[in-house]
């Protein structure tokens, strides 16, 4: 179990409090704060205990989105605290996501991104504080409609700039202030 996520805290609530106070609070996403006011962001739980009933949920929740009117659900965030807890089983489980994208014709039409809560980018030191940017207090993955993505980096002057402000933003505020944000 993550330190952001103490045990026995409501899955839903803490990946809410990480939207709010990082990738929001930090600005590390300019283009969440629009979604989650409006009331877009549909919040699912898993209870999947195998990567098997995870990928069925997962299918469920690819073609719900790809149904929905992305006014009332712009994009979904699955949290699943009972699987894939270890980082490197997670990072290989998103090969087997995007084929579930692939099989359901969903290609073009909506991404996968993910989080984790020992995210680690390749070739970085696991303390490194740029991990932090896809630190979450579960794993979890979130659906991203591709037509809203094009939408909202168009409207951004230079979205290039993002992950270059991101890492000067967490570099500034280094792991013991993550960790302090992240505790409330």
């Amino acid at each position: 179990m993550s330190a952001m996520a103490p045990s026995g805290d409501d899955p839903i609530a803490a990946t809410r409090r990480w939207l709010e106070r990082a990738v929001i609070g930090l600005n590390l996403c300019p283009f969440a704060k629009a979604v989650l006011a409006k009331g877009q962001v549909r919040f699912v739980l898993s209870e999947a205990t195998t990567t098997e009933a995870l990928l069925e949920e997962l299918a469920s929740e690819l073609v719900l989105l790809e149904q929905s009117d992305p006014e009332r659900i712009d994009t979904t965030v699955l949290i699943h605290p009972h699987v894939l807890n270890e980082f490197l089983d997670f990072n290989d489980f998103l090969e087997l996501a995007d084929g579930t994208v692939a099989a359901l014709d969903l290609e073009g039409e909506i991404q996968v991104a993910s989080f984790h809560p020992d995210y680690q980018f390749a070739d970085t030191a696991y303390d490194d504080v740029g991990n932090c940017t896809n630190r979450s207090p579960y794993p979890t993955l979130h659906l991203l409609r591709e037509a809203s993505v094009e939408r909202a980096v168009a409207a951004f002057p230079d979205p290039d700039v993002i992950v270059e402000r991101n890492l000067a933003t967490l570099e500034k505020l280094g792991l013991e202030g993550w960790r302090k944000l992240m505790a409330g």
